[in-house]
């Protein structure tokens, strides 16, 4: 890792740039503009990003629960965000390959917490892990589903 490299900077800087990176995506993307407006950034570090967002109709399915679209939505929206972190970069490439497992559930008003996790990032792949919890007494609690998250990264 050369000098842009996100260990040379301290975890104020990569969470300024994570947000940055976030807020240029929103306008750009429907889904992300609808699902994500509200997620805010709780910390980064280098490859790894916490967020938080407040769970609205949006979000829900027809039974009352989080919809599996808008947590799968969480999970490449955070893994792009983790990689970002990792050096910093401005593009967080394109998807090659997305999981989600569903464990349990949240409700409308629930808050959720989603800790994104770049297992690797390489020159032409990068790998993501995402869990999303709920939040009870203002702490991450049961976990509401995981991902895994590929991304083809290589720059041109």
């Amino acid at each position: 890792m050369g000098s842009n490299g996100a260990e040379t900077h301290d975890a104020a800087a990569i969470k300024t740039h994570v947000e940055a990176i976030a807020a240029a995506q929103l306008p750009n993307s429907g889904i992300y503009n609808f699902l994500l407006s509200e997620a805010r950034i709780v910390s980064a570090r280098r490859g790894t990003v916490t967020a938080r967002l407040t769970l609205t109709r949006n979000h829900m399915n027809s039974g009352g629960g989080i919809h599996g679209a808008a947590s799968a939505a969480l999970v490449d929206w955070a893994g792009g965000l983790a990689i970002a972190s990792w050096d910093l970069r401005a593009r967080t490439g394109v998807s090659a390959d997305i999981h989600v497992s569903y464990l349990s559930s949240a409700a409308l008003g629930d808050e959720v917490e989603v800790v994104a996790t770049a297992d690797k990032v390489g020159g032409s792949l990068a790998f993501t892990r995402v869990v999303i919890s709920k939040v009870v007494d203002g702490e991450a609690g049961p976990v509401i589903a995981n991902g895994s998250h590929t991304k083809f990264v290589k720059q041109r």
